[in-house]
């Protein structure tokens, strides 16, 4: 079996695929093949579960009245997997999950990213999503403040 027919397979079976092991074009050309969505999640600057989850609110254009809690992401996840004609990947690409306020949470994500790979596979859709780890973010430099999530400083 090729790569890439095993890799769709791996993205038709849903749940966490191990983007460590692929390429990045290798994930957008099977999922483009499939007929999928890829919404990609620019976690970078995210330093706590409510930036993650605004980030992923984001990319993948939740609704207004999205809740920005766990409970809120799996019925947004859910919905749009229903509204895909095969399904979607989900590319969280720089989640900080080393950073001591995202430990608990990033693997509380995946679990609910889990949950709703499993609703998908019920409702005959595909729900695939990765994590790019990032580890922790670094230090901020003394005298010079970190990158607000918004990404500009005041002043510039």
């Amino acid at each position: 079996m090729t790569q890439a027919k095993s890799l769709q397979k791996k993205l038709q079976k849903g749940g966490l695929l191990d983007v460590a092991a692929v390429s990045r074009d290798e994930v957008v050309e099977a999922v483009q093949a499939m007929g999928m969505t890829l919404f990609d999640v620019d976690c970078d600057r995210a330093r706590s579960r409510s930036a993650v989850l605004r980030a992923i609110a984001k990319a993948v254009d939740f609704p207004e009245f999205f809740g920005g809690n766990l409970d809120a992401l799996y019925d947004c996840l859910c919905d749009t997997v229903q509204d895909q004609k095969v399904g979607m990947f989900l590319w969280l690409h720089k989640l900080h999950s080393g950073d001591p306020a995202l430990v608990d949470d990033a693997a509380a994500i995946a679990g609910v990213c889990a949950d709703a790979a499993e609703f998908a596979t019920n409702n005959d859709r595909a729900f695939a999503f990765g994590i790019e780890h990032a580890g922790r973010h670094p230090e901020p430099e003394p005298g010079i403040a970190p990158t607000p999530y918004s990404g500009a400083r005041s002043g510039e």
